[in-house]
Parts: C-alpha cells; sequence; structure tokens
C-alpha cells in the first residue's frame, strides 16, 4: 500500500509557493479560544517545567563547551576527521567486491561505502546514486579520482530504471546493491537543511530541496495539514505515543499565533506540551521531539515508498545470485525491507496473505501459504546483523543500525 499518500496529495493540493493565504474557521476560532489562553499565559511551559540541566551527550553545558573548545580539538585533531563509515566490514563480507563487478550504491552521502569498496577491489565499477545535490558533487568529485568507475547519478530510488537507461545498463546486468537508508552526517550537522533538533534552522528537512524547490518544506506541511492528518503522521511515521497532543499543541500555536519556522520553535513547543523524560538504548536523554521531527522528515521526503520502490528496482537489476545489502535505522524502513524479503510484497503490491498467517496454517493451506509466500531473495544470514559496542561508543548515531543481506535466487 502507498503509505500516507492521500495526506501528501492533500498538501501538494492546497501548497502554493508565497505568501500562505489561510481562512479561518470562526467556530474553530471560538473553540480554540481557551487554547490562545493557555498558551499566552505559557502554561504549558509552567506546567511542564523541564528540569533537565544536561544535553543528549549527558554533558552539562560547562562540559560541553570544555569538550567543543579549540584547545581540545586540536589535540585530538577532530577537524580533520571525516564522516564515519558504517559497518563497513560487514559490508564488504557480504557485497564481495571483486574484480570486474558492478555495484550500485543507492545512497551515496559522502561515499563512505564507495570509497572502501573502490580501495578493496580497484577494478570495481559503481553508480552512485543519491537524491541530494551536495552528495551528487561528492560523488563527482570521486569519479574524478576514479575515472570510468565512479558514475555519479542524481535522482531518487524511483527515477533510477531512467537513469540507468540513460548509460545503457539492462536488468539482471548488477552484481551487487547497498541501502544506507535515513539521513546522512553531512545533513544533520548543516543547521539550514533543517534536519537537527541540537542546530537551530529552517524547518525544511528536504533532502532534495536544491533539486525540487517547489516541494513543500515541513513548515509548509505544519502549515497547511489538518489536525487530523498530523495526528496521523506523528503516529504513523513517527510512532510518537503523544501525537495527538503534539498535534494539538501545534495547530493551536498555527492559528492563535503563527506557524512555525524553526526547528527551535518546534523542538521548544514539543518540549513543552510533552511531560516526560525519554532514553535511548544507551540509556542517555533523548529528545522527546526526536520521533516528530523522524516522523516530518519521513513523510516530506515520502521516504517509505521510496524505499519499496528501491528494493522492487534493485530486483529487476541484479543478476541471479546478485546481492543486495540494507542498512536500516528505525523499525519501519526495517519492516519494508522484511516484506520484500518474506515474499509478502510481490507484482509491486502487498501479499493478499496477511503476515500474521504466513506461518499458520489456520486459514490458508500450507501449499497455498508457500506458493503465494514465495520470495525471490535469500538471507545470507540467520539474524539480523547490528554495529558493535566500539563501533556505536565510536559513533553513537550508529546504534539503532540493522544490517540485512540478502541474494537474488530467482
Amino acid at each position: 500500500r502507498d503509505l500516507g499518500q492521500h495526506i501528501r496529495d492533500q498538501v501538494k493540493i492546497t501548497f502554493v509557493k508565497g505568501d500562505a493565504t489561510t481562512t479561518l474557521n470562526r467556530e474553530v476560532c471560538d473553540r480554540y479560544y481557551m487554547s490562545l489562553k493557555r498558551l499566552a499565559s505559557n502554561q504549558y511551559g509552567q506546567t511542564y517545567a523541564c528540569s533537565r540541566t544536561n544535553g543528549a551527550s549527558g554533558l552539562t553545558r560547562e562540559q560541553c563547551h570544555l569538550a567543543l573548545s579549540p584547545e581540545l580539538l586540536e589535540y585530538y585533531n577532530l577537524e580533520d576527521k571525516g564522516f564515519f563509515v558504517l559497518m563497513v566490514n560487514e559490508v564488504l563480507e557480504y557485497l564481495e567486491p571483486l574484480s570486474g563487478k558492478t555495484f550500485v550504491d543507492m545512497t551515496f552521502g559522502a561515499g563512505g561505502h564507495s570509497i572502501k569498496i573502490l580501495q578493496t577491489s580497484p577494478n570495481v565499477k559503481i553508480f552512485a546514486l543519491d537524491r541530494d545535490p551536495v552528495a551528487h558533487e561528492f560523488a563527482h568529485k570521486l569519479s574524478e579520482k576514479y575515472p570510468g568507475q565512479v558514475i555519479p547519478l542524481l535522482g531518487r530510488f524511483s527515477e533510477l530504471p531512467q537513469l540507468l537507461c540513460q548509460h545503457k545498463v539492462e536488468k539482471n546486468s548488477i552484481d551487487g546493491f547497498l541501502f544506507d537508508f535515513g539521513c546522512s552526517s553531512m545533513q544533520f550537522d548543516v543547521a539550514q537543511r533543517g534536519f537537527s533538533l541540537s542546530k537551530n534552522g529552517p524547518l525544511d528537512m528536504r533532502m532534495d530541496g536544491f533539486r525540487c524547490p517547489e516541494e513543500p518544506t515541513v513548515a509548509d506541511v505544519l502549515e497547511r495539514v489538518t489536525e487530523i492528518d498530523l495526528i496521523h503522521i506523528l503516529r504513523v511515521y513517527g510512532e510518537e505515543k503523544k501525537a495527538k497532543k503534539i498535534a494539538r499543541a501545534i495547530v493551536e500555536t498555527r492559528y492563535n499565533f503563527r506557524s512555525l519556522k524553526t526547528t527551535e520553535e518546534l523542538a521548544t513547543l514539543i518540549e513543552s506540551v510533552v511531560n516526560e523524560k525519554r532514553l535511548d538504548r544507551l540509556g542517555r536523554f533523548a529528545h522527546c521531539a526526536t520521533k516528530t521531527f523522524q516522523a516530518l522528515r519521513i513523510f516530506v521526503n515520502n521516504e517509505l515508498n521510496e524505499i519499496n520502490y528501491g528494493i522492487i528496482v534493485a530486483a529487476s537489476y541484479l543478476k541471479t545470485n546478485g546481492r543486495l545489502v540494507t542498512i536500516s535505522f528505525h523499525s519501519l524502513e526495517d519492516t519494508v525491507v522484511k516484506r520484500h524479503i518474506s515474499g509478502n510484497i510481490q507484482h509491486f503490491v502487498a501479499n493478499r496473505v496477511p503476515l500474521k498467517y504466513a506461518d499458520c496454517s489456520k486459514q490458508f493451506s500450507a501449499d497455498e501459504i508457500d506458493s503465494i509466500m514465495k520470495s525471490p531473495w535469500k538471507m545470507l544470514h540467520k539474524h539480523v546483523i547490528t554495529p558493535t559496542p566500539e563501533e556505536i561508543e565510536e559513533n553513537p548515531r550508529s546504534r539503532s543500525a540493522k544490517l540485512r543481506a540478502i541474494s537474488k535466487v530467482m
């Protein structure tokens, strides 16, 4: 099924670049009169006062200033370090980049995985795909260093067939595909992209905003989406338990004051209405707006549908016994991958047998289930692969990563 497409269509229909023209419903304004009074008196902030004194790193403000001082940065030479390459040994093990093979890096980013593949086997060929023009420039620079071996491609997963056709690449001709889902570190680290909670910037979050400026930003969505649809977005894409409370606060702010424009404004509002402390898998403080930011980013970039399209395209272009490696960072991404592995997605749509009956014969015979759930993929390992404790300590962003490697069998 096409996740959230009906909401996305509604937003695009009402979206017009330029000054917003929002017609207020008087009954709605009357109903929100008390909410205006609550917000004006900062009732949320007074009721749910933040008692936290440290940040996501567990350090106080003074400790953060010390850790980021020029002297300490120079001592550790942090400024010269490149981007961290996630689970590189596992990727190389399962892709098997031997000489003469052709691969597609579906999420090129800063090029970490592609560079490691080229260093491991100098005669491989890599199609470097990314929807972000900034990453595309990185791919161009790498292609100058490896002429004829690195071919930069600018586009989304769903646009890959047209891009490969331009290079006369036929189906069933690629040896391996690599997916590293989610945002790259260079996107998170640039405040003006609007991805990060820790860096104040405009509410954008579009991965290809430079290439597609007509597409709505997160700020545009929050300015026009209905409260019911916003609740749906937060619950489905962010798995946010307090989606209703957060959505109501955002809509009240929009009608009674003004639309949210920056990441800091959105994060502060959410922090004022969510009365709980959250911890990540490492037991560290996690900002209560993290899931909301994730949900809005996924929605704006249509990420889950693109992942689904990407795996379908990979199945078409992989050789028999060709390999596909995916790295996911949350359950939504991983669920899409698992549906393909289990055979629950066939002919571009979800299988008619629900997942809960995949191993159950209460309503379907064993032969019928085996026939319908026949998968074109074979797992290359028994259990999902996660980063080592040492890798998580070196790169905390990798703590939720899950790697799955499969080969095409039909």
